[in-house]
């Protein structure tokens, strides 16, 4: 994206909604808004959009409760070379998950002849076991469920296609693919499932839970750039004042009154310039905020602007997602996602986006008794991140997997919670460019809606990209090559 000048309406390219929608994120990963959702919902964004049913367990983990669910699934059949082509499992993650999108999955699935299915996560959209997500009702929402949940649907899968093919005991080959969120549980998939997958994509990863994730404001600062990060923290340290004068004032300003917890009107600003680097649009923030300090504009009025125009009005996030009494809602409805994430954070992972000692962008207000506050305040007392017993479980960074490829965006601040070395069976790539933000390797630069393979041309860092997308096919191939040559079993 170009450089824009002060005062100009912001504008985003629609390949960058199309992944925002398609991605999740909540105070951090911002969450899909409804109404970005049903801007993107016509078919050209979307693989397929046809939704399929499968009974699934509520807990994995109990030999005597055997209730069950529906639970949401897609599949797209287009490309797939009958009867033993590859099946690519897309995981959904942390959002309502409305189909299998247009994204380049689409361009690896045509390329390996590959079936196309899609599980939506446990509890987010229309998967929800429960009619109201009251704290209790969510005992059974945590990433290990959400493993099983794959397992058992990908065997299940398996047995229909073949039960349709008139075949027995027929395996196909397996893949799977997940960015963030749903790449962690993409990785965790094939280290506690290796009998089940070929092997998996994990995209901006978050395998390493963390309690304090100082490095994410640091990597905010970092992809700002010198002269913006000054800006930014000029911007905090100006509202940090504001907030101590002129309360009500300052919050209206940024169209964000109904948040009377100062801790969730702090987070929501610092969301706002997250979002720039996070998903690959730095200029977006920075031109104007820079161009608004050398001309000696009122910094606040500016980055008041960019919040309005572009976090609110072109992302289409709502404020109420920073809203505790809004997190506080139990009613089971397509805003709930940001309520289920928040619990998951507050028992499973953490990433507590909390402000580094010194030298931060964001406030020092946003601190480890904010977040445990909301985690109290929200779901009651008692609830606590188990941030050891899930890096425990799943090893962190040192996942000991095989046959798992990692890659991130170097300006991405996620990238800290994600397994940035390689090691034996697990390649990792960093993607490295100006605008190389959260799961690029999965998106086009941008897509176009008319061509899948996306338009080279017009897109500024096709080589950073397309170099370990070359790698991430020839990994897969070798991997499918291998399942198949060997024998399933003996993967």
């Amino acid at each position: 994206m170009g450089t824009m000048r002060l005062l100009k309406p912001l504008v985003v390219s629609v390949s960058l909604l199309f992944f925002v929608a398609l991605s999740g994120f909540a105070h951090g990963f911002v969450m899909t808004p409804r109404s970005l959702i049903n801007r993107l919902s016509q078919s050209s964004y979307y693989l397929t959009t046809k939704e399929l049913w499968f009974d699934q367990t509520l807990d994995h983990y109990s030999p005597y409760d055997h209730r069950q669910f529906k639970q949401r699934y897609y599949e797209f059949l287009d490309y797939f070379q009958v009867p033993d082509g590859p099946i690519f499992l897309k995981i959904c993650g942390e959002s309502s998950c409305n189909g299998i999108s247009n994204d380049y999955l689409g361009v690896l699935a045509k390329k390996f002849g590959a079936a196309v299915v899609s599980l939506e996560h446990r509890y987010y959209g229309k998967s929800s076991p429960f009619k109201s997500h009251r704290t209790e009702n969510l005992k059974y929402l945590s990433s290990k469920q959400a493993l099983f949940d794959l397992a058992v649907f990908r065997q299940w899968y398996q047995e229909s296609l073949n039960l349709k093919r008139n075949r027995t005991g027929a395996e196909n080959s397996w893949f799977v693919f997940g960015v963030s969120y749903s790449g962690a549980l993409s990785a965790w998939f094939r280290l506690k499932f290796p009998h089940l997958t070929c092997g998996s994509l994990a995209s901006s990863a978050v395998v390493h839970a963390i309690y304090n994730y100082t490095d994410y404001d640091k990597q905010v600062g970092e992809s700002a750039g010198p002269e913006c990060k000054a800006v930014l923290q000029e911007i905090t340290e100006l509202v940090d004042r504001s907030l101590e004068t002129n309360k009500k004032e300052l919050k209206k300003q940024f169209g964000a009154a109904e948040l009377e917890i100062d801790g969730d009107f702090l987070y929501f600003l610092a969301d706002a310039a997250v979002v720039a680097f996070q998903y690959g649009h730095p200029d977006a923030l920075c031109t104007p905020l820079v161009e608004a300090k050398k001309a000696g504009v009122d910094l606040v009025a500016a980055y008041a602007k960019y919040v309005k125009e572009y976090f609110v009005g072109t992302f289409c996030v709502s404020v109420e997602t920073y809203n505790q009494k809004h997190l506080k809602n139990t009613a089971v409805n397509e805003g709930s996602s940001d309520r289920l994430w928040w619990f998951q954070v507050c028992t499973e992972v953490a990433y507590f986006q909390v402000a580094p000692s010194n030298d931060t962008v964001r406030s020092s207000k946003i601190d480890t008794k904010y977040h445990l506050d909301l985690c109290k305040n929200v779901f009651g007392e008692g609830i606590y991140p188990e941030v050891d017993v899930t890096n425990i479980y799943y090893g962190g960074t040192n996942i000991a997997g095989s046959k798992i490829i990692f890659t991130n965006g170097s300006q991405d601040p996620w990238r800290h919670a994600s397994k940035q070395t390689s090691s034996p069976g697990m390649p990792s790539y960093i993607i490295t460019c100006h605008n190389c933000g959260h799961g690029i390797d999965m998106r086009e630069c941008p897509q176009s809606v008319s061509s899948i393979e996306g338009i080279a041309q017009s897109c500024n860092i096709p080589d950073a990209v397309n170099k370990v997308r070359q790698k991430m096919i020839e990994h897969i191939n070798l991997w499918l090559s291998e399942c198949k040559g060997s024998g399933w079993h003996s993967m």
